[in-house]
């Protein structure tokens, strides 16, 4: 599949803010102690990744005007339910923003983070499974999806929350989700390096014979049937060399999983800022490398019309 940039920052960034939003609700319901300045500022950053993202899914749309009709098909599609999930998400972590800059208590102080917690995995739940629910290209077509989309937005988030942290001098923050922060790297890689195997095993039901209903084994395509491309062939299609997909492959996993691992190590053996710091700025790139090999890895089966240019 071609990656559109916008779907790349799109679901980058959202699924930092919940990872982030998550993180800070569950602090807020274990009666971590915070200062309420760095609360608001956390809640601040999310709030505008979240405002970032949106922007972004806007620049994927051909006609921006009729998005607003996205939300009738809500009974049978997951893209319509994450229309409607991803707004009222925003407006619960503003709305949350607003009680603690108003400094209302009981009962938004423990309501709220458990509206944002469901908000935060039900958005999770409705991103994966637009592709997840894609039967037709298999790479998608499995719960690991769902699986990948939160943990890696865990592991983001949470990675963001500690940097800011640490960064705040909130160290009791830091000895607490520290370890989760690590725990979800390792996990988000463990989970990604399996969806990997099992992609790189897939024997696609499609071929070339079932395609064009020639039975003979050896069948080749030598035109792709027109004489300039089209929407089939510039959408459906990365156009990336096999070396290029190997490069990249290894760059998000070492840029978002390995390297963040080592220095969230770093950062719980030695208590400093800088590891964290580090961390946040080398996950960034990884993780958009990461998003864009998720749907250059899938092989739409439109593809068999169009293989070669004669």
């Amino acid at each position: 599949m071609h990656p559109a940039f916008s779907i790349l920052f799109f679901t980058t960034l959202a699924g930092a803010a919940q990872g982030l939003v998550f993180t800070l609700a569950l602090a807020a319901l274990f009666g971590l102690a915070l200062a309420p300045g760095f609360l608001t500022l956390a809640l601040g950053v999310a709030e505008v990744l979240l405002a970032a993202g949106l922007t972004a899914s806007f620049m994927h749309l051909g006609r921006k005007t009729r998005a607003w009709r996205a939300v009738l098909m809500w009974r049978t599609s997951w893209m319509s339910r994450e229309v409607i999930v991803l707004p009222a998400f925003i407006a619960l972590v503003g709305l949350w923003w607003l009680s603690l800059w108003l400094g209302i208590g009981a009962p938004w102080s423990w309501l709220l983070p458990v509206l944002v917690l469901c908000g935060a995995v039900a958005l999770w739940c409705c991103t994966a499974m637009i592709y997840a629910c894609l039967r037709f290209i298999e790479e998608w077509a499995h719960p690991l999806t769902i699986v990948n989309f939160t943990l890696i937005g865990l592991s983001s988030g949470l990675v963001l929350a500690c940097a800011m942290a640490a960064l705040a001098g909130e160290a009791r923050f830091v000895q607490v989700f520290g370890p989760c922060a690590l725990v979800a790297t390792l996990a988000a890689w463990a989970a990604r390096v399996q969806a990997l195997r099992r992609n790189a095993g897939i024997r696609h039901k499609s071929t070339l014979q079932s395609a064009t209903g020639i039975r003979t084994q050896k069948l080749v395509q030598k035109s792709m049937g027109m004489s300039a491309g089209s929407f089939n062939t510039r959408e459906f299609f990365h156009g990336a060399s096999l070396a290029a997909l190997k490069n990249m492959k290894l760059g998000f996993l070492l840029l978002a999983f390995v390297l963040p691992a080592l220095l969230l190590a770093w950062g719980l053996a030695s208590a400093a800022v800088l590891p964290w710091l580090l961390a946040v700025l080398v996950q960034a790139p990884g993780l958009l490398a990461e998003r864009w090999f998720f749907f250059a890895q899938a092989k739409h089966p439109q593809n068999l019309y169009y293989q070669v240019v004669s």
